[in-house]
């Protein structure tokens, strides 16, 4: 069974800084796109950044320039750096990892943007 291994949320003053990172457990092969998507209290989740294999990336248009997805494919872990934050960045950020064509979800980590 695949697990999803989240860390780095918190709570963090606007205009702060955050860093998640992502992994399965285990030594895993025919790993493809991995992302990240985000529920805020009362929506439902949506799509936040995703990166392929050969590292291309994609945002949503209310993160660009201000969040980084990246991938490291040694350690099968991906990172979403988070800068500039803003009250309504808070919610719950979870982690999918798609291997072998089957997506795989993270358990959620929390991300609260508050003064």
């Amino acid at each position: 069974q695949v697990q999803l291994v989240e860390s780095g949320g918190g709570l963090v003053q606007p205009g702060g800084s955050l860093r998640l990172s992502c992994a399965p457990s285990g030594r895993r092969f025919g790993i493809t796109t991995m992302g990240w998507y985000r529920q805020a209290p009362g929506k439902q989740r949506e799509f936040v950044a995703t990166i392929t294999t050969d590292s291309r990336a994609n945002y949503a248009d209310s993160v660009k320039e201000r969040f980084t997805i990246s991938r490291d494919n040694r350690k099968n872990t991906v990172y979403l750096q988070m800068n500039s934050l803003k009250p309504e960045d808070t919610a719950v950020y979870f982690c999918r990892v798609d291997i072998w064509d089957i997506p795989y979800w993270g358990q959620g980590t929390q991300v609260a943007v508050s003064s």
